[in-house]
């Protein structure tokens, strides 16, 4: 007997593995993802311009990395002791005014690097509500409490979201062809919008998203007809797999997860076991299973670091760390990007 409704998830033609390159962007799901690859020690980088909850507000800071368009002090303003941005969160706000663009631009440069070797690029996306500058008429990622009187509030359309969606594929494209893209669904519920405000927003996202995939599912299967078409057939027939896929985050949260014991205590964001719920879902499907058993050694050692034991100066103690120890050094030699002091 079955007691839910299982997502069916399509396995990736692009698993990741340890030499996958992998950048998360997006809403607070994608640091929770994010937080996953970390603990198991990917090439992973997130959200290196904060949480951005909206894709006209990711394809700029795209367009800008991509063409290397730095930070000047027209792209700045000082609020309640601090510097802001408004094209990136509060938390990268800073007091010293030098300060601050100089670290917006050196993680433009870090960004605009990473992008050329990308093998993966996550995108979450949060909502389609925007807040518009009534100034400057752009829409900003980050309000930085600024008072609402200097806003207006909109809804992307479905149109809107998927122009920026394809940018965004075709800004990354331009400089690294190879680059594959998951699109995914936050399942955090944006209540303050409203109720039947919240799913219209999901909506348009989920919409937008899946009218990108089919066009580019749909070149794909051009290339292949084109292909075996030049080949007169003689050839073994080659498919070209899309470089986008979606992976249902949203959807499993709403349906299999149907039920707030998997909430945290707002009653609006996932609580860990539904996070990790969702990871596994993401793991068997996406990650290589070449992989699976390093990834238990990882795991395995991380368990081990967090241990705190009652009596640290016994000898079964002093053996286990250096056992512990010993995994450790194996696997970074082996991987010399990976250390397991952070």
């Amino acid at each position: 007997m079955q007691f839910t409704t299982k997502i069916p998830v399509q396995k990736s033609n692009f698993p990741i593995d340890y030499d996958s390159k992998i950048l998360l962007l997006g809403s607070c799901f994608a640091e929770n993802m994010g937080g996953k690859f970390q603990y198991f020690k990917f090439q992973a980088t997130t959200n290196p311009f904060g949480i951005i909850f909206n894709v006209v507000s990711l394809e700029k800071l795209i367009r800008r990395t991509v063409e290397n368009i730095t930070f000047t002090e027209n792209d700045i303003f000082f609020h309640n002791e601090l510097w802001h941005c408004y094209e990136v969160h509060s938390e990268l706000s800073n007091p010293n005014k030098e300060k601050f663009l100089s670290n917006l631009n050196s993680i433009l440069e870090s960004t605009h690097k990473q992008i050329s070797s990308l093998t993966h690029c996550i995108i979450t996306l949060g909502t389609s509500w925007i807040y518009r500058n009534i100034k400057t008429n752009e829409i900003v990622a980050n309000c930085h409490k600024v008072p609402q009187k200097e806003f207006t509030k909109e809804l992307l359309s479905i149109n809107q979201t998927e122009e920026s969606l394809q940018n965004i594929v075709s800004l990354i494209h331009a400089v690294n062809p190879n680059c594959k893209f998951i699109f995914t669904v936050s399942p955090v519920r944006h209540i303050k919008d409203g109720f039947a405000e919240n799913t219209l927003s999901k909506s348009h996202l989920i919409a937008a998203i899946h009218s990108v995939f089919n066009q580019n599912f749909s070149t794909s299967l051009e290339l292949t007809t084109n292909q075996n078409q030049k080949n007169h057939n003689l050839s073994p027939i080659t498919h070209h797999p899309s470089p986008i896929t979606y992976f249902p985050a949203y959807e499993i949260m709403m349906d299999e997860l149907r039920d707030y014991r998997f909430y945290a205590e707002d009653m609006l964001h996932p609580n860990q076991t539904a996070i990790d719920y969702i990871w596994m879902g993401f793991f068997e499907n996406y990650i290589s299973e070449s992989v699976f058993g390093l990834m238990n050694d990882i795991c395995s050692i991380q368990k081990g670091l967090q241990h705190r034991p009652f009596n640290p100066n016994t000898e079964s103690h002093q053996k286990f760390l250096k056992n512990l120890k010993r995994k450790m050094t194996t696997i970074e030699k082996k991987l010399p990007f990976i250390s397991f002091e952070n």
